[in-house]
């Protein structure tokens, strides 16, 4: 766990003015190596073309962060802002959106699960590649449903594609443009809105545009950020994987399927075909796979079971492995995973969820009503408050800790 929240940037503070420190909390720490069979010494690897983090060292830039963490989920925007900022305190809402809308250094698309994601934009190509097959067979279902046919597909794509030669354009308007030209039978599946939309972005031929208000818009990704390179769906997945393992090893092939949404029949022939380069060690008793180049500091981490980070909803930490019995409790479990997808902001603890937190607007402050699971020390709700008052410094608003 210390591992994964290093490359995570959720370490603790160990700095003398560090805020997040429980002091009524035990001053033990625990070593994952103990837990560690079978792995035998590693040699650092460096691979031309892709960079892959150094445990624990601070991320200079916004990008870094998204790079670190193998995408942040933004289905929910203020979500994915929050959880960069928790990675890196120095963080504006400013810089996010200049890195995506000024810089384009970030790039707003569908990945993982079909989900929205920010990604860093020169690695646009792995992540699309990597998804689309597994995204299209999903949307392919969806379309025989609907009556919509690989050929109407296929126009659709390039309707938005022309759409957008001159410039962003809502989803509204994109349709409206498609429903001018397209056949009888097209029209009908055009009132499903998003999902006609969605082909293109998973093809990678559009991603999304700066908002409009509300309103988000699309652009052509090669106008936007160049002409992408052709990246084959085996290197993409391998790719992929590394940057998986990298994120949130150890993990198993199941992990790897459960996070990314490909099969897991394909998940496995992936790792299989990468294991010159991964180590199997057992965590705990539970096996998994790891990068060889990531076994020394595997083995050397340390975890501070002090240290409180406020994780916002859908955080990209409490979506990477299929169970959830190493993060919180099984009774607290429906507390953090809720119904339709719905994943609770949570208050952890060294590498637990002890709590859920809620945001509400209160006039010009926001309140953040946290839920604790059992009875807590003074001082961790002192660290807890510590952690509100600096995300409202980040969110620009006087922001509090009530305690439920």
């Amino acid at each position: 766990m210390a591992f994964r929240l290093l490359r995570q940037h959720l370490a603790g503070d160990r700095s003398p003015e560090g805020a997040l420190r429980d002091a009524g909390a035990a001053e033990s720490s625990s070593r994952e190596g103990s837990a560690l069979r079978g792995a035998s010494a590693a040699e650092s690897r460096s691979r031309e073309g892709f960079a892959l983090p150094d445990v624990g060292a601070s991320a200079e830039r916004v990008v870094d962060v998204v790079r670190d963490t193998a995408g942040i989920q933004a289905q929910v925007m203020s979500s994915a802002e929050t959880a960069i900022w928790t990675r890196r305190r120095s963080t504006t809402r400013g810089e996010i959106h200049a890195a995506l809308w000024e810089q384009r250094a970030l790039v707003k698309t569908s990945a993982m699960r079909l989900t929205l994601h920010l990604i860093p934009a020169p690695d646009l190509p792995i992540y699309i590649a990597a998804m689309r097959p597994s995204s299209m067979a999903t949307l392919q279902r969806w379309h025989t449903r609907v009556g919509a046919k690989p050929d109407h597909v296929r126009a659709m794509i390039d309707s938005v594609v022309e759409a957008l030669a001159d410039g962003p354009r809502t989803q509204q308007q994109l349709i409206a443009r498609a429903k001018k030209n397209a056949a009888k039978g097209v029209r009908a599946w055009l009132d499903h809105a998003w999902s006609a939309v969605r082909p293109a972005v998973i093809e990678g031929a559009i991603v999304y545009g700066p908002p409009r208000g509300a309103a988000a818009t699309f652009v052509r990704a090669d106008a936007w950020l160049g002409r992408q390179p052709a990246v084959g769906v085996s290197e993409a997945r391998a790719e992929l994987l590394r940057r998986f393992l990298s994120a949130f090893g150890p993990a198993t092939a199941h992990d790897f399927s459960k996070w990314s949404g490909i099969k897991t029949s394909d998940a496995k022939q992936v790792l299989e075909g990468l294991r010159a380069e991964l180590a199997q060690v057992s965590v705990d008793g539970a096996p998994g796979w790891t990068r060889r180049a990531d076994l020394k500091a595997l083995t050397c981490s340390e975890l501070d079971g002090s240290a409180v980070r406020l994780l916002g909803a859908f955080d990209s930490f409490l979506l990477a492995h299929a169970t959830k019995a190493h993060l919180v409790a099984p009774r607290f479990y429906k507390r953090v995973y809720r119904p339709q997808g719905w994943i609770s902001p949570v208050v952890l603890r060294g590498g637990t969820i002890i709590g859920v937190w809620s945001p509400k607007s209160v006039g010009k402050a926001t309140m953040l009503t946290v839920e604790l699971f059992a009875r807590a020390r003074p001082a961790l709700r002192r660290a807890i408050e510590r952690e509100a008052e600096q995300m409202g410094a980040f969110l620009g608003a006087t922001c509090s800790a009530r305690f439920r």
